[in-house]
């Protein structure tokens, strides 16, 4: 099951706090959408570290589409 969490336009610490709730239901995939670095990067660093591969998209406009996956579905 995917999830979709828009942290568009918010301020450190929110996006890392809404994708963590998100995370922690352990969803096979989620794609957050960002508009700042440290946004990206933060939240890139919290799925590592919750057993999630990051793969980041550049979009228009400054923003990132960070799609985390579990691993334990990286081979189905």
């Amino acid at each position: 099951m995917e999830m979709v969490v828009d942290a568009r336009g918010l301020g450190c610490p929110l996006p890392v706090l809404r994708v963590k709730a998100v995370l922690e239901k352990r969803p096979e995939e989620v794609h957050v959408r960002v508009d700042s670095g440290a946004a990206r990067e933060n939240v890139s660093r919290l799925g590592q570290s919750m057993g999630y591969s990051v793969d980041i998209e550049v979009l228009t406009g400054g923003e990132w589409l960070i799609r985390l996956r579990r691993k334990d579905y990286l081979s189905t």
